[in-house]
C-alpha cells in the first residue's frame, strides 16, 4: 500500500455511542432472518402432524424461504442503494412483521409454502440493509471489522439459535408460534431505526433494471429444483430442463450486466480475490451448516427420542463456541493473513462433521453436542473474516450490492444445504426403508416419505407394529445420515482449499 493512502485510513474518524446503539438495533433483523432459516427444522414433525404434508412440500416448505429470499438479495441491495437503506430495512420489517402472522395460522401445507415465499420476498430487504449501513456507519478499520464480526457471528448463530428457540417454543405452544416471534423483535426495530440509524444511499444510483432481476430468479430457482428433483426422481428430462434454465438465464444475466451503464450486480467485484473467495467460503460452509442442522434436529426428536427443548439444549454449547469464535477471531485475523486463519479455523469444522460421518448416522446426542461444537469453532471464525473481506473489498457507495453478494450466499447456502444433504437424506430413507405387512395404502404412503410421516402412522398403530416401522424407518434414516454427513465433510474441505489458494495473498 502506498504512503499517500495511510492518513486516510488512520484519519477515518471512529463511531461513537450512537452508533454501537444502532448496531444492536441492526442485530435484531440479523437474528431473526437466519433464526426464521433453522427454526422450522425443530417444528418439522409437528407440521407433519397438522398439515400431513408430503415428503417434497416437506422439503418445500425449508425451501422456500431461503431460495425466494436468494434469489432476491442482490436486487434488494442494489434497491437499497438507491432509494435508502434504512427506508428498505422499515419496509421489509413491517411486511415480514404482518406475513409471519399469517403463517402462523396456515391452514395447509401449500398456504405454509405461500406464505414463507412472501417472508422470503420481505426478508430479502433485510438482510442487504444491516451489512451495508454498517459499512458506513463505522468508517474505522478497526471498529468495523468488529462490528462485522458481531453482525457475522449473529447471523451464523441466528441459524444455530433457530432450533434452541424452536424446541423452547413448541415445549409450550403449537407449531405455529415459532412465526410469531417475529412481531416482538421488528416492533423496536421499527420504533428505534429513525432515531439511531442514519440513511444513506449511492449518490449517483443508476435506473432499477427489471430483467436483470428475472434473469437472477431465472438462474436460481431452476438450478436448485434440478438438483432437488435429481435427488428425488433421478436423471430425467425435467432435470436436464431444469439445468438448462438456470445456466441459459445464468450466463445472459452475466452478458447483460457487462453490458449495463449502471449494472445491478458490479461483476468487477468479482476480479478481487478477497471479495470471489469470501463470498466462495461463505457458500460453501453454510452449506455444510444448514445441511447438517437439517438431519441433526430430526435425528435428536424422531430417533433418539428427545423432546424438542432437550434436542435444541443439545447444540446450545456449539451456539455458544459459534459466537465466541466470531469474536476471538477478531485480533487474530489482524495479524495472521486469511489464507492460513481460515483453512485452520475449517479443519476444526471437518473434524467435527467427519465424527458423524464415521458413524454412519449412528451417534449419541452427547457426539451430536461434540461435533456441533467443532463445526460452530471453524465456521464461526471463517464467516467473520471472510465478511470483512466482503465488505473492505467494495466502495462505500457499492455496500449494498456487495453485501447483497455476500447475503446471497449464505442464503443460497441454506437453500442448498436442504435441497442437497436435504434430499440425500429423503432418497436414502425412501429406498431403504421396510414397511411391516399390514399397513393401509395411505399408511404405506405417509410411512414411506420421510420419518416423521413413520412417526405419525407407527402412532396409529398396535404395539409391535409400530415398534417394527420405527425400527426400520430410524435405521433407514440413520443410513442416510451418514452419506449426508460425508458429504458435508466434501464441502468444507472444498472452502478449505478456496481459503488456502484464493486468499493465499490476500493481507
Amino acid at each position: 500500500m502506498s504512503t499517500a493512502t495511510e492518513p486516510t485510513a488512520v484519519a477515518a474518524p471512529r463511531a461513537g455511542r450512537r452508533a454501537w446503539f444502532a448496531l444492536a438495533v441492526l442485530m435484531l433483523p440479523v437474528l431473526l432472518v437466519s433464526v426464521d432459516n433453522t427454526v422450522l427444522n425443530f417444528a418439522l414433525p409437528a407440521i407433519s402432524s397438522a398439515l400431513t404434508p408430503t415428503g417434497t412440500q416437506l422439503l418445500w416448505i425449508v425451501d422456500i424461504y431461503p431460495l425466494v429470499l436468494a434469489g432476491l438479495l442482490v436486487s434488494m441491495g442494489s434497491l437499497g442503494d438507491r432509494i435508502g437503506r434504512r427506508r428498505l430495512l422499515l419496509i421489509g420489517s413491517i411486511g415480514f412483521g404482518v406475513v409471519s402472522v399469517a403463517a402462523a395460522f396456515a391452514p395447509s401445507a401449500e398456504l405454509l409454502i405461500a406464505a414463507r415465499a412472501a417472508l422470503g420476498f420481505f426478508g430479502a430487504m433485510l438482510m442487504p440493509s444491516t451489512l451495508s449501513l454498517l459499512r458506513n456507519i463505522f468508517l474505522d478499520r478497526d471498529q468495523r471489522r468488529f462490528a462485522i464480526a458481531v453482525w457475522a457471528s449473529g447471523f451464523a448463530a441466528g441459524s444455530a439459535l433457530g432450533p434452541i428457540v424452536g424446541g423452547i417454543i413448541l415445549e409450550h405452544f403449537a407449531w405455529g408460534a415459532v412465526f410469531l416471534l417475529a412481531v416482538p423483535v421488528l416492533l423496536p426495530l421499527v420504533v428505534l431505526a429513525p432515531f439511531l440509524i442514519p440513511e444513506s444511499k449511492d449518490p449517483n444510483p443508476g435506473r432499477i433494471d427489471v430483467p436483470s432481476i428475472l434473469l437472477i430468479l431465472l438462474t436460481m430457482t431452476p438450478l436448485v429444483f434440478s438438483i432437488k428433483h435429481l435427488a428425488e426422481a433421478g436423471f430425467d428430462v425435467l432435470t436436464v430442463v431444469s439445468m438448462v434454465v438456470g445456466v441459459v438465464s445464468g450466463v445472459l444475466f452475466i452478458r447483460r450486466q457487462l453490458r449495463l451503464e449502471h449494472p445491478l450486480l458490479d461483476l468487477s467485484l468479482f476480479r478481487r480475490a478477497s471479495f470471489s473467495g469470501a463470498v466462495v467460503i461463505n457458500l460453501l460452509s453454510v452449506t455444510a451448516l444448514v445441511g447438517g442442522l437439517f438431519f441433526v434436529s430430526q435425528h435428536l426428536q424422531l430417533v433418539l427420542g428427545l423432546q424438542p427443548l432437550d434436542a435444541g439444549l443439545v447444540l446450545l454449547p456449539g451456539l455458544i463456541v459459534m459466537i465466541i469464535a466470531g469474536l476471538v477471531i477478531v485480533p487474530i485475523s489482524k495479524r495472521v493473513r486469511p489464507g492460513i486463519v481460515v483453512p485452520i479455523a475449517l479443519v476444526v469444522s471437518a473434524v467435527g462433521y467427519a465424527s458423524i460421518a464415521i458413524t454412519g448416522g449412528d451417534v449419541s446426542a452427547l457426539g451430536i453436542g461434540l461435533a456441533f461444537v467443532a463445526l460452530g469453532l471453524g465456521i464461526g471464525s471463517a464467516e467473520t473474516v471472510s465478511n470483512e473481506l466482503v465488505i473492505a473489498s467494495a466502495p462505500p457507495e457499492k455496500a449494498g450490492a456487495a453485501s447483497g453478494v455476500s447475503e446471497t450466499a449464505y442464503e443460497l447456502g441454506a437453500v442448498l444445504g436442504t435441497a442437497t444433504l436435504g434430499t440425500v437424506l429423503t432418497a436414502s430413507y425412501r429406498s431403504s426403508v421396510v414397511l411391516p405387512d399390514g399397513l393401509t395404502a395411505a399408511q404405506q404412503q405417509a410411512a414411506g416419505e420421510t420419518l416423521g410421516g413413520a412417526a405419525n402412522v407407527a402412532q396409529q398403530l398396535p404395539g409391535d407394529l409400530a415398534g417394527a416401522l420405527m425400527d426400520s424407518a430410524r435405521h433407514a434414516f440413520d443410513s442416510g445420515v451418514g452419506v449426508a454427513a460425508w458429504i458435508g465433510v466434501g464441502l468444507i474441505v472444498a472452502a478449505m482449499l478456496v481459503a488456502a489458494i484464493g486468499l493465499r495473498r490476500v493481507r
